[in-house]
């Protein structure tokens, strides 16, 4: 299964340090990780909130990655608001087990900075 997730600055530092594999914990008042099915919906929050910050967080990601099967089967779609809102929502507790289903590297395919959509 194909995932798309938006993030921030920080967070995407992390995913960096990870040699691009994993994602990293949940902050403490982050109970679920929600990564998104399509990238239009990953768009929106990268661009729409994530890039909109002051500066110096003023910049947004989007991230695509892939997970197996059976990591795909355990965490059924959730509507968030929409029915072009798909996410799927994984447990904080959970996020190294699902982190073992990736499959390949975690890569950026696209920026925002101010609202804006960066050039490729």
């Amino acid at each position: 299964m194909i995932l798309y997730r938006p993030t921030g600055n920080a967070e995407l530092a992390l995913v960096e340090q990870s040699g691009w594999t994993a994602w990293p914990p949940r902050l403490a008042d982050q109970p679920i990780f929600y990564p998104v099915l399509t990238f239009a919906y990953a768009e929106k929050i990268a661009r729409d909130w994530n890039s909109t910050k002051a500066a110096p967080d003023n910049l947004g990601y989007v991230t695509r990655f892939e997970i197996d099967a059976k990591t795909a089967a355990r965490y059924p779609v959730q509507i968030a608001g929409g029915s072009a809102h798909e996410e799927l929502w994984v447990p904080a507790a959970e996020l190294e087990s699902f982190n073992r289903g990736i499959v390949g590297k975690i890569e950026v395919v696209a920026v925002y900075k101010d609202g804006a959509k960066l050039p490729d």
